[in-house]
């Protein structure tokens, strides 16, 4: 059974900063990509960054030069470091792990969800 929990979501003003943890138990994390994605009210689930288990990583347009996904292997964590924050980031954030070895932009890609940490942006 695999686990994972966010951690890290809050309230933060335009142009601020987070750093979003998901911590997941069971065996062999290392080897398996892993993703994170967002919800924003009323939307659909949308990509937001990617690991691979060689650390290769993939990003949505949207973020790009704001957000870098890294991953610490010893701890089983993926993190998000989510920088010049705006009102369209406003989401709930949901970290996943891939069903191989890569990341994807793919939703379907991925088995196992955490249960989301809200990220509110303030104007």
């Amino acid at each position: 059974q695999v686990q994972l929990v966010e951690s890290g979501g809050g309230l933060v003003q335009t142009g601020g900063s987070l750093r979003l943890s998901c911590a997941a138990s069971g065996r062999f994390f290392s080897t398996y990509g892993m993703g994170w994605f967002r919800q924003a009210p009323g939307k659909e689930r949308l990509f937001v960054a990617a690991i691979s288990w060689n650390s290769r990583t993939y990003y949505a347009d949207s973020v790009k030069g704001r957000f870098t996904i890294s991953r610490d292997n010893a701890k089983n964590t993926v993190y998000l470091q989510m920088n010049s924050l705006d009102a369209e980031d406003t989401a709930v954030y949901y970290c996943a792990r891939s069903l191989g070895s890569s990341g994807s932009d793919d939703q379907y890609a991925y088995d196992y969800w955490g249960q989301g940490t809200q990220v509110t942006v303030s104007s």
